[in-house]
């Protein structure tokens, strides 16, 4: 890339090198990330659970499709989650850079990767909802200055009213509160994630959310402990559904059910965005590390 007088005065006078990768941007930018990092954002991709978007491993026989185990044995309350990408790699470190390191520039980018996600329920989901991000305890607001989910959600519906104009998604950021704080789910057990967000949620007004469809965003989905419970607590106010949509996906694999499979799986314990290259030229399997932690 050939670089303007201007921009090669301003990086010798004001060197600026990638959140990511390390390496020398050819110019400055309000978003430190290079072009090549943008290509570098995986794709969540293979079989995953229709429900929750778990990444499935499929037996050798039999091939009915089916959901995860935990969504056949503990159906959420939401009809389905989506994501974009698995939670590693540059997708990673860019999200921990953006809540973390006050990469607040990076939120156009990434939530044009939220669009693409939730654009994944453009021919399912309800033609008008309202879209709650998963908020934080005013402790936490204070010590970050920002909530992540609301400025991801913000920039997704920015580009979902581009490409998607006729959906009519009404961004609503006080609807759902968090009325007590919690640990950080990081390195907690499933069953602690739960226990950590029991009755953490509460509707600050009953009559916005009835017979309302919602679509809940959050940063990241690992266990669905925030989902599950954000999602029960708007359905128990009146909503007439809710539907997930995240801009990562971490956690481990699970076992595909069919015919042949399903009594075993039950009775044993499994353990444009700018910037970016076009979508299809991302695909790619994944592999995930059962050490992924994170927030949803």
């Amino acid at each position: 890339m050939l670089r303007s007088p201007m921009d090669s005065l301003s990086c010798a006078l004001l060197p600026s090198s990638c959140a990511l990768c390390g390496s020398s941007l050819p110019h400055l930018s309000s978003v430190p990330i290079c072009n090549v990092c943008w290509t570098e954002f995986p794709v969540l991709s293979g079989e995953l659970c229709p429900r929750c978007s778990r990444r499935l491993v499929v037996p050798a026989l039999g091939s009915a499709a089916g959901l995860c185990k935990t969504c056949r044995l503990a159906p959420p309350p939401f009809v389905r989650a989506v994501a974009y990408g698995p939670y590693e790699d540059r997708m990673k470190a860019a999200i921990y850079a953006f809540k973390y390191d006050h990469l607040h520039t990076a939120a156009r980018g990434l939530g044009g990767m939220l669009a693409v996600a939730i654009a994944q329920l453009a021919n399912e989901a309800p033609t008008e909802m309202l879209v709650i991000p998963v908020p934080l305890h005013r402790s936490k607001f204070a010590e970050r200055g920002f909530n992540q989910a609301r400025s991801l959600a913000f920039h997704a519906l920015g580009e979902l009213g581009k490409s998607h104009p006729a959906w009519r998604l009404t961004l609503a950021s006080s609807t759902l509160m968090r009325q007590r704080a919690t640990e950080s789910q990081t390195g907690l057990t499933p069953r602690q994630r739960r226990m950590n967000v029991q009755g953490a949620f509460t509707v600050s007004d009953r009559a916005e959310v009835a017979k309302k469809h919602i679509l809940l965003i959050d940063d990241v989905f690992t266990t669905g402990a925030t989902a599950r419970s954000a999602a029960t607590t708007l359905m128990k106010a009146g909503a007439a559904s809710v539907w997930v949509a995240t801009l990562a996906r971490a956690g481990g694999f699970d076992f595909k059910a069919n015919t042949a499979f399903t009594r075993y799986s039950e009775t044993e314990t499994i353990v444009g965005i700018p910037g970016l290259a076009p979508i299809v030229n991302l695909q790619r399997e994944f592999t995930y590390s059962s050490h992924e932690q994170s927030s949803f």
